[in-house]
């Protein structure tokens, strides 16, 4: 008699959740780490917790093993990782200062985290894969960690007076930007990969190096070039390209 294939489907299938497992813990433990004041390893987690959240879907789209229940318990666990610990941490790290200003900041942007993947949740089937509908609330949490690290290259002279007040402005800035109609690439389609391979390439390892050489630097440059790259595309590209269709369309 052949042997049943459900032991290994159920095998299968946990295999994604436990990686969302993964970086729902690395969340916990920022927040803890957030807490006590250990604000570069609290940091440290939310970045790891993103590598675990980027691997679940990979993991369940190779094994296919998608499913309803995966999609939202990463979506609470996103909420968790990417909302509340970035939050805890501007909050014990800059934004306690400002009082009550800097506890509703926080709340903010779990509010808006929450907000941005409540409408992602429910427009997945009718929105284009090649792009997100408002800053991702992964890239928001990365951004706040990698701050942490980038926070060591600012002079000794503008980190009491001058820092705070860009937190809780980056707060406020990143809050906006989720629940925003602005477009962000998704890199989930490789059309131009596949175009062009080689560059594509050449352009991954140099960043990989550079990333590699200089982390806590670039960390956040990287990620601050994506958050402008959303206004910069949705503002000053998207309406050259419709006007270049429009003109397009009347000369036929």
């Amino acid at each position: 008699m052949r042997e049943s294939p459900l032991p290994m489907r159920k095998g299968v299938y946990i295999l994604p959740n436990l990686f969302t497992t993964a970086s729902l813990f690395a969340a916990f433990l920022s927040i803890m780490w957030a807490i006590n004041g250990r604000f570069e390893i609290a940091a440290l987690a939310i970045i790891i917790s993103a590598v675990f959240d980027g691997l679940d879907g990979k993991v369940a789209r190779l094994t296919n093993s998608c499913s309803e229940f995966g999609v939202q318990y990463d979506s609470l666990a996103d909420l968790v990782a990417f909302g509340v610990a970035p939050a805890i941490l501007l909050y014990f790290w800059q934004l306690e200062t400002f009082g009550k200003l800097g506890l509703m900041a926080s709340f903010m942007y779990i509010l808006c985290g929450a907000l941005r993947l409540a409408r992602f949740n429910i427009s997945t089937a009718v929105t284009s894969k090649k792009f997100f509908t408002g800053l991702p609330i992964p890239a928001a949490g990365c951004v706040v960690a990698t701050l942490i690290f980038f926070s060591e290259f600012v002079p000794e002279a503008y980190t009491a007076s001058l820092l705070p007040k860009v937190c809780l402005g980056l707060t406020f800035v990143l809050a906006l930007l989720m629940v925003s109609r602005i477009r962000y690439a998704s890199f989930k389609e490789y059309g131009a990969i596949k175009a062009h391979p080689f560059g594509s390439l050449v352009t991954a390892t140099l960043l990989f190096v550079l990333l590699a050489s200089y982390p806590t630097l670039l960390g956040f440059l990287v990620m601050g070039g994506y958050v402008i790259s959303g206004p910069i595309y949705t503002y000053l590209f998207m309406p050259r390209r419709h006007s270049k269709l429009l003109r397009e369309l009347s000369k036929q």
